[in-house]
């Protein structure tokens, strides 16, 4: 029975450490580039995730003024009309990235501004994001910078 004692200790401690390493392990499974995101302008938080198909996406989940005429904002510049009425906020603009270390290419991003929807790299530099919307090739384009947002 005492030996049966002693060795409890180092039973719940080796649980205890394992479960540790099993936390851990999850959250360095995390890319760099998840996370909440503040556009340029400060305008909306866009959030981006792991897809169930491996890939990037993001979707905005604030923005600094969510209604208009007091109602939420809606998707009225999207070309199809049946989108038209969907809402900004929850609405996914960024789609289809993969990863190569800090660059996350062949996606696009959809300008909820002017209903236009880019091809589009992003590079991760720390605690910014280079987002570069372009059509063709990434010559022509524009690089917008968004930051690391607090929840």
């Amino acid at each position: 029975m005492k030996h049966l004692l002693n060795k409890m200790p180092l039973r719940t401690l080796s649980f205890f450490l394992f479960c540790c390493l099993f936390q851990v392990a999850g959250h360095a499974q995390a890319a760099p580039v998840e996370g909440l995101w503040l556009d340029a302008n400060k305008e909306a938080k866009i959030q981006i995730f792991k897809a169930s198909d491996g890939k990037f996406n993001g979707k905005i989940v604030w923005l600094k003024e969510p209604l208009e005429n007091g109602k939420p904002k809606v998707d009225k510049l999207n070309p199809k009309d049946e989108l038209k009425t969907r809402g900004i906020l929850g609405l996914e603009i960024l789609k289809g990235f993969t990863r190569d270390d800090n660059t996350y290419t062949d996606g696009s991003i959809y300008d909820p501004k002017s209903g236009k929807t880019y091809s589009c790299k992003m590079t991760l530099n720390g605690t910014t994001l280079n987002i570069r919307g372009y059509i063709g090739i990434s010559l022509f384009g524009r690089t917008t910078v968004w930051s690391r947002a607090s929840e």
